[in-house]
């Protein structure tokens, strides 16, 4: 009996132990898409064909390069992604990874097009949704909870659901930013 109620405590200790780490992830976190006017950041990445899976390595990669080859240090990487992942074969999913550059070491980018795409994020009205950035697992509980969310707000309001999502991943704020276009319809 003693060895039952010391399984049910451990089993109750690792219930409450996965409940606090999903709220402290995102996992509770209510999703809303808003229309919002936001753009004008300055983008360096390489474009990628290939499993979304991979984005974070490729963005690391951009990050690195940016960080020991040009003294360039960034606070925030982005993913664009062009493709329904349900819908198109993974290997020719379309995606640009990246960092997003500071306004201070926009002089730099002469010399970053010589191993970089660089181009302005144009200004206009996205539909902007946050969600907590504390590592990896907010990143897979959010593509769990914002993309359906998502998906479910452009049919409300008749949105096109063919248009690119940008995930912002704002490390010093601790959030990330997803951002679809609200003008498609």
């Amino acid at each position: 009996m003693k060895t039952l109620k010391i399984l049910f405590g451990v089993v109750l200790a690792l219930i409450a132990v996965l409940v606090i780490a999903y709220g402290y992830y995102g996992g509770f976190t209510k999703v809303q898409f808003q229309p919002v006017e936001q753009g004008g950041e300055i983008l360096v990445y390489r474009e990628f064909v290939g499993d979304y899976q991979q984005s974070g390595v490729k963005m690391d990669e951009v990050y690195s390069s940016l960080l020991n080859d040009y003294k360039v240090e960034t606070q925030r990487g982005f993913g664009i992604y062009y493709d329904n992942p349900e819908k198109v074969e993974t290997s020719k999913l379309r995606s640009e990874l990246g960092c997003i550059l500071e306004n201070s070491d926009s002089s730099k980018i002469p010399v970053l097009e010589k191993s970089f795409k660089v181009k302005t994020c144009p200004k206009g009205n996205y539909l902007v949704a946050e969600f907590p950035f504390k590592g990896s697992v907010s990143i897979i509980l959010g593509i769990m909870k914002v993309y359906p969310a998502l998906s479910q707000y452009m049919e409300e309001n008749g949105y096109s659901d063919q248009v690119p999502v940008m995930e912002i991943y704002d490390t010093p704020n601790k959030k990330i930013i997803y951002r679809a276009d609200a003008l498609q319809k």
